[in-house]
């Protein structure tokens, strides 16, 4: 069985991932900053893909805001509510 095999079914949180680098660089003296003061969710989903994670849309703030807006899109155009 080769090792991809043995892995397919394991899955991690993305942000553990994330706070592993992060300490990691930082005991190598480096000071590493994700979206420069900003929300963080882009720049960390972009560090996972580079590592060969692909993170998951749920755990994803940016997709919850967007279809929590639309969602309230909706209710505005159906209902008139706001």
């Amino acid at each position: 069985m080769d090792r991809s095999d043995q892995h397919s079914g394991e899955t991690y949180n993305p942000w553990s991932i994330v706070n592993l680098v992060f300490h990691h660089l930082a005991d190598q003296g480096l000071h590493p900053t994700l979206g420069s003061g900003g929300d963080p969710a882009g720049p960390a989903a972009e560090l996972l893909r580079c590592l060969g994670v692909e993170p998951a849309p749920e755990g994803n703030r940016q997709v919850s805001q967007t279809v929590k807006q639309q969602l309230a899109d909706i209710r505005a155009a159906v209902f008139g509510e706001r």
